[in-house]
C-alpha cells in the first residue's frame, strides 16, 4: 500500500514538473517567436525643446505628404499618424512632445496629404507628383515622402517577382528594376522642386526593415527571401545618394531607430535587441507602423527639420 502511494506521488510529481516545463517552454517560445508586445509610452529619440522656442520662418508654408501607406498613416489611431503629429499634437500625445509640432514654429502653415496606401514608386511619380499644380512663388514647400518600400515587398511571394512587386527576386533579377528606381527617384524630386518656385525642402525617408537586420521572416508565414537585404540595401543606398546629390533633399533615417522593434524584437540574443524598449513598433500587417512606430517616425522627421531650418537661420 505504501509502495503504491509512493509510485503515485512520484508520477504526480513528474507530471507537475512536465507541465511546468511545458508551460515555461511553451510560453517562452510564444514570447520569442510569435507574440509581439507593443509596449507603451514615448517611442523614438528625444526632440530638444530649444528647436521649438522660436519661429522657423514667417513664409507661407505647405506641408505636403507624398508616397505610400506610411505617409498616409495606415494602421494609426485617428490623429496619431506621423503626418498628423507633425502638424499638431493630438490629445493623449506623449507629454515630452507637447508643443513640438510644425504649427508651433510655422505661423502660416497649410497642409495637404496625397499619399495612398499600397502605392509604389511608379505611382508616386505618375499619379501623385506629375499631377501636382505649381504653387505660387510666396509658398515654401515642406514635403515629406516615403517611397520604395512597396516596390520591394509586394506581392509577398504570391506571384512571380516583377518591377514594383519584387518579393522573392534574386539580386541579379532585380538589377534593372533597381536602376529604374534610381532614375525615377531623381525625376520625382526634380518634379517636386519644379512645383515650388518659391523653394522647397523634401524630407525623404529611407526604408525600414521589419526583420531587424536578419532577413528572416520568422513566424510570419511569408516565404523565405534570401536576397531581401541586398535589395533593401540597394534601395536605401539610392535614397541616401539622392539626398546627397540635391541640397533641397534631406534624408530622414527611419531604418536605424526601427531596428530591434520588428518581428524579432523580443530576441535578446540578436545584435539589434533594444533592452530599454524591446517592443514591436509595427502594425499587425508587418509593413506599417503602429502608434508607437508613428511616434518614432514623427520624431526623426522633426529632428531633421529642426537641423535644416536652424542652418537656414544661421546662414541668414
Amino acid at each position: 500500500m505504501n509502495q503504491g502511494r509512493l509510485i503515485s506521488f512520484k508520477f504526480l510529481r513528474c507530471l507537475v514538473i512536465a507541465l511546468l516545463v511545458f508551460a515555461v517552454g511553451g510560453g517562452s517560445y510564444l514570447y520569442f517567436f510569435f507574440l509581439a508586445p507593443v509596449g507603451s509610452g514615448p517611442a523614438g529619440p528625444d526632440v530638444p525643446n530649444e528647436d521649438f522656442g522660436h519661429v522657423w520662418t514667417e513664409k507661407k508654408a505647405l506641408l505636403l505628404g507624398i508616397g505610400d501607406s506610411i505617409t498616409a498613416g495606415y494602421g494609426s489611431s485617428p490623429g496619431f499618424s506621423y503626418f498628423d503629429r507633425l502638424l499638431s499634437n493630438p490629445d493623449g500625445d506623449s507629454q515630452d512632445m507637447s508643443g513640438k509640432s510644425l504649427s508651433s514654429v510655422l505661423p502660416d502653415l497649410n497642409s495637404r496629404n496625397i499619399s495612398v496606401s499600397g502605392s509604389i514608386s511608379i505611382q508616386h511619380l505618375e499619379r501623385q507628383i506629375e499631377r501636382l499644380t505649381t504653387n505660387s512663388t510666396d509658398v515654401l514647400g515642406i514635403v515629406v515622402m516615403t517611397t520604395g518600400g512597396n516596390d520591394l515587398i509586394h506581392q509577398y511571394g504570391r506571384v512571380p517577382p516583377k518591377e514594383g512587386a519584387m518579393y522573392g527576386a534574386t539580386f541579379e533579377q532585380a538589377e534593372p528594376w533597381i536602376a529604374n528606381f534610381e532614375k525615377r527617384l531623381d525625376r520625382m524630386v526634380q518634379a517636386i522642386r519644379d512645383r515650388f518656385p518659391g523653394g522647397c525642402h523634401i524630407f525623404l525617408a529611407n526604408i525600414y526593415d521589419p526583420t531587424d537586420g536578419t532577413g528572416s521572416t520568422g513566424s510570419t508565414g511569408l516565404p523565405a527571401w534570401p536576397d531581401a537585404l541586398k535589395l533593401l540595401h540597394a534601395y536605401n543606398s539610392i535614397i541616401e545618394n539622392c539626398a546627397r546629390a540635391h541640397d533641397f533633399v534631406h534624408l530622414v533615417d527611419i531604418r536605424t531607430p526601427f531596428l530591434g522593434h520588428g518581428i524579432h524584437a523580443t530576441k535578446f540574443w540578436l545584435p539589434h535587441y533594444r533592452r530599454s524598449d524591446p517592443h514591436y513598433w509595427y502594425y499587425p500587417n508587418i509593413e506599417d507602423p503602429n502608434d508607437r512606430g508613428y511616434d518614432a517616425i514623427r520624431r526623426v522627421f522633426l529632428l531633421e527639420m529642426g537641423k535644416v531650418f536652424s542652418n537656414e537661420q544661421g546662414a541668414g
